[in-house]
């Protein structure tokens, strides 16, 4: 009579690999997990950005003011846009804005950047006091700045001084705008400042030496060297800038005044969007509208900037 062989005991892998039925379980545990640890964060995107964005664009088809819920309107906000001064005026002093503040603010803080990544003793006191008023309030800023260039500021004591008289920062409708995009120069260069010392970071000194050996002398390396080595972040700092000039509201709001300057001569788009609808009779509606319109043309200033950028690339 033959003995039955005794039944083998489960190998250590066959009992640790789980069932079927909680195989499954596990994939479509996993599967989920992803959307659990980004629910947060799509839930504060929810409500703090889209939220905001289609709740605007609604009601800029609107009548909408602060204590009344409106009607809708159709393009007539928009067509109001067409015929309203103030409108044209915020457009035109935004769009100078941009002028003037990205070409500064793309190439002085590449020099700036050039100038303190060398190693030398105390340089590191250099670059804090550089990104010192990137972290100051814009608040102080303004203010400190509006001390300076007041009629009776520091500056012009300095200029009557040496003899040349008062000279109407504040009060000149050009002066002041100038003076003001002075002001976001000044506070954003430290800002671009890292950027571009993290982009120059990468640049092989093998490149500098190359060229040194060719005789080129240190305006040429810059040229030949360090720009197209940093381009792709230059076309960066350009559209970060872009976006910030256009959409600027603190340092004029604070030099300017609520008013805008002279007979709201300097008031800028998005100034113009917190003087028509804030109050208990703001106008939200047109608000909006006014919004949609920043909205659109700062994406239409995004998509220039990246379209020069494919254009170089070709």
């Amino acid at each position: 009579m033959t003995v039955p062989a005794p039944a083998t005991a489960p190998t250590a892998a066959a009992a640790a690999r789980p069932a079927p039925g909680a195989a499954r379980g596990i994939r479509r545990h996993l599967a989920y997990s992803p959307w659990l640890f980004a629910a947060p964060g799509l839930l504060i995107v929810a409500v703090f950005s889209l939220y905001p964005f289609v709740s605007t664009v609604i009601n800029s088809f609107t009548d909408r003011r602060t204590l009344l819920p409106g009607h809708f309107v159709g393009l007539a906000n928009f067509r109001e846009l067409l015929h309203d001064d103030m409108f044209w005026i915020g457009l035109r002093n935004s769009t100078l804005y941009v002028l003037g503040v990205v070409p500064a603010l793309v190439i002085l803080p590449l020099l700036l950047a050039l100038l303190v990544q060398r190693h030398i003793p105390g340089i590191a006191f250099f670059r804090a006091a550089f990104y010192t008023p990137v972290v100051a309030s814009i608040v102080v800023v303004g203010l400190i700045w509006v001390w300076m260039l007041d009629d009776r500021g520091l500056i012009n004591a300095l200029l009557e001084t040496v003899g040349i008289g008062k000279v109407g920062f504040l009060s000149d409708q050009w002066l002041l705008l100038v003076s003001s995009m002075a002001v976001t120069v000044w506070k954003g260069l430290g800002y671009y400042m890292i950027i571009y010392l993290a982009a120059l970071a990468n640049v092989p000194r093998e490149l500098h030496e190359a060229a040194a050996v060719d005789g080129a002398g240190a305006v040429r390396r810059f040229v030949t060297v360090t720009v197209p080595a940093v381009r792709s972040t230059m076309v960066l700092v350009a559209a970060l800038s872009s976006v910030a000039a256009f959409k600027v509201f603190s340092e004029v709001y604070l030099m300017a005044g609520p008013n805008g300057g002279p007979a709201g001569e300097d008031t800028t788009l998005v100034m113009l969007v917190q003087r028509v609808g804030t109050g208990l009779s703001g106008r939200v509606g047109y608000a909006s509208a006014l919004s949609v319109v920043v909205f659109v043309v700062v994406v239409a200033l995004m998509l220039l900037v990246l379209r020069a950028d494919r254009k170089e690339d070709a």
